[in-house]
C-alpha cells in the first residue's frame, strides 16, 4: 500500500509542476501577442524580448536562459499598478547597483521560482534519505522551505546593498582628500570628479563607478545640483549625502570649493578616527567571550592537567 505522506507530497509536487508551466505557457502567449502588436505600431520592426520589463538576451549561454525564465516569471508574479512599490524597489536596485531596467522583474521571478523549486528539492532529498515523515510534518516543512525560497532573493539583495555601502563608506574618506588636492591644484570640480574617479578605480570600484556616472550626468546636461542629489539617492549613505548637500550650498553662494572640501575633509577624518577609536574600545568586550569559551578551557587543560594526572595516579597506586 503506498504511503500517504509520500502521495500527498507526489501531488503537491505535480500541483506546483503544472502551475509553473501553466504560468509559463500563458507568459509565451503574452510575450508572442506583443510581439505581433509591436509589430503592427511599428510597421512590421519586431524587436526581440520586447515589454520594459523583459530581459535582452545577449546570447545562448545559460546565465541569459536563466535571466529570461526568470523575467518571464517575474512579469507574471510583479504587483500591478503599484508604482510606489516598483520606484521603492528600483531605487534599492540603484543602491545595490544594479541599473538594469529589468532587474524588477527579474527579482520577483527569482522569488517565485525560489518559493516553488526549493521545497521540490527538499521533498526529492527527503525520498532519496527514506525519512518516514507524517503527512502534516511534509506540508509544515514545503511551506517553511517555500518561505525561506520566497525570502532568499530579499535577503541576497539587502547583503548586496549592506556590502556596497560598506565599500563607498570605506572608500569615501580617501576619494575625498584626493578630490581636495585636485581643486586646490587649480582642476574644476567636474574635472576633478572625473579624475577622482579615475584614480580610485582600483582601490574602491564601487565608489568609482558612482563618481562615473555622476560625470556622465552632468555631461548630459543635468544641473549640478541634481546630478549631486542623486548621487545621494543611489548610494543611501550620510556621508555621500552630506557631500552632496555641501555642493550644493557651495554652488548657490559662492563660497570657496576648495576651502568648503578642505573643512569636510578634515571632518571626515576626524570622524574616521573616531570610528577606529570606538572600534578598538569595543574589541576587548568582543574578545572576552571566545576566550572565556575557547582559550581559557585550553590554558586550564594545559596547566591543570598534568597534576590533575599525577594526582589520579598517586591515588590509585595508594
Amino acid at each position: 500500500m503506498i504511503d500517504m505522506a509520500i502521495l500527498i507530497s507526489v501531488l503537491v509536487f505535480l500541483a506546483t509542476l503544472l502551475f509553473l508551466a501553466a504560468g509559463y505557457t500563458f507568459m509565451k502567449f503574452r510575450r508572442e501577442r506583443r510581439q505581433v502588436v509591436e509589430k503592427v505600431k511599428s510597421g512590421g520592426i519586431v524587436h526581440p524580448e520586447l515589454g520594459g520589463n523583459a530581459v535582452p538576451r545577449t546570447g545562448n549561454t545559460a546565465k541569459d536562459w536563466i535571466l529570461g525564465l526568470f523575467a518571464r516569471a517575474g512579469n507574471w508574479a510583479k504587483p500591478r499598478d503599484k508604482g510606489a512599490d516598483l520606484s521603492a524597489l528600483r531605487k534599492r536596485f540603484l543602491t545595490a547597483g544594479i541599473r538594469h531596467p529589468g532587474a524588477p522583474g527579474i527579482f520577483w521571478g527569482a522569488r517565485v521560482l525560489c518559493a516553488a523549486l526549493l521545497p521540490a528539492l527538499v521533498f526529492f532529498g527527503a525520498l532519496v534519505a527514506d525519512k518516514k515523515l507524517m503527512p502534516l510534518h511534509i506540508l509544515v516543512i514545503l511551506l517553511v522551505f517555500a518561505v525561506l525560497g520566497f525570502y532568499l532573493p530579499e535577503v541576497i539583495l539587502d547583503l548586496r546593498i549592506r556590502w556596497r555601502k560598506e565599500q563607498i563608506v570605506r572608500g569615501f574618506p580617501d576619494a575625498l582628500d584626493l578630490l581636495v588636492v585636485c581643486v586646490e591644484a587649480g582642476m574644476g570640480i567636474d574635472a576633478a570628479i572625473n579624475r577622482v574617479a579615475e584614480e580610485i578605480r582600483l582601490s574602491s570600484p564601487v565608489l568609482s563607478d558612482e563618481f562615473r556616472l555622476l560625470n556622465l550626468e552632468l555631461r548630459a546636461g543635468k544641473a549640478r545640483a541634481d546630478a549631486l542629489r542623486n548621487l545621494g539617492a543611489r548610494t543611501d549613505v550620510e556621508e555621500v549625502r552630506s557631500f552632496a548637500t555641501l555642493l550644493i550650498q557651495t554652488d548657490r553662494f559662492g563660497t570657496s570649493v576648495a576651502q568648503a572640501l578642505r573643512v569636510h575633509s578634515d571632518a571626515m577624518r576626524t570622524q574616521r578616527y573616531h570610528k577606529a577609536e570606538e572600534l578598538a574600545a569595543k574589541l576587548p568586550v568582543k574578545l572576552m567571550f571566545p576566550l572565556i569559551l575557547f582559550i581559557f578551557p585550553a590554558i586550564i587543560v594545559v596547566i591543570v592537567g598534568p597534576a590533575a594526572i599525577q594526582i589520579y595516579q598517586t591515588i590509585i597506586a595508594r
